[in-house]
């Protein structure tokens, strides 16, 4: 995807960017691409690629879930900050959080806001069953999103612990959405959320297809999740 394509393919969605906003996806991509080489972020590395594949990738959650309003964003495992730092610059005015268990991943994305001045974002050196589980941060957030992470009946256990009562968590998942979430009920019910809906599309030019799963948290999750590191992963609710 060209940094044309992009752009018009973003105002087709309503999405406006300014000459600072691009600025700061190319400075993001240099930044990427530089880092990649000393730490593991992406096996993405070709500008049309990254572009397509993370860049507006990332954004297309915004199809799909209003991001105009002020939010308090946690991301679960961005590793190298997708969905929510290509969203942050897009919505400059949403405060985020992200926790990623690699010390490495965080280094990079304390320098990488350095780079684009990003602020009222703060970065967590965790695993996502600690974090869910410290008072200060637990059931405090607006919206939890994470992507391409675990499977949703996994992922439901590391997020929606984190949401507040009436917020919301938002899975951007590919093509085997509909069969994650036929296992993910369960969880998802058991955790205090509501499925609201799931939006399927496909990424343009290359045609693979996406889905962005919408829940509602309408329940306090009960205190004994998220269970200990690990566990989530070896024995999902299911």
């Amino acid at each position: 995807m060209e940094i044309a394509q992009f752009q018009q393919q973003l105002e087709d969605k309503g999405i406006q960017l300014n000459s600072q906003q691009l600025q700061q996806f190319e400075r993001y991509y240099e930044v990427l691409v530089e880092w990649n080489e000393k730490i593991n972020l992406t096996s993405i590395t070709e500008k049309k690629e990254v572009y397509l594949k993370h860049f507006y990738d990332s954004i297309s959650a915004a199809f799909y879930y209003d991001f105009s309003k002020p939010l308090s964003l946690c991301d679960v495992g961005a590793g190298a900050g997708f969905p929510s730092i290509p969203l942050k610059i897009c919505f400059p005015h949403l405060h985020i959080s992200i926790v990623d268990s690699l010390k490495k991943r965080i280094t990079f994305l304390d320098h990488l806001a350095q780079e684009l001045n990003l602020k009222h974002v703060s970065f967590y050196h965790d695993r996502a069953e600690t974090f869910g589980q410290n008072k200060q941060f637990r059931e405090s957030f607006d919206l939890v999103t994470a992507r391409a992470v675990a499977r949703l009946s996994v992922l439901s256990e590391l997020c929606l612990p984190l949401v507040k009562v009436n917020g919301d968590f938002v899975a951007l998942k590919a093509s085997s959405a509909q069969e994650e979430l036929e296992k993910a009920n369960k969880a998802i019910s058991l955790l205090g959320g509501t499925v609201q809906h799931v939006s399927n599309f496909k990424l343009p030019l290359e045609e693979s297809e996406r889905n962005i799963i919408v829940i509602r948290k309408e329940r306090a999750t009960p205190k004994k999740y998220p269970r200990k590191p690990g566990t989530p992963n070896k024995m999902p609710i299911e």
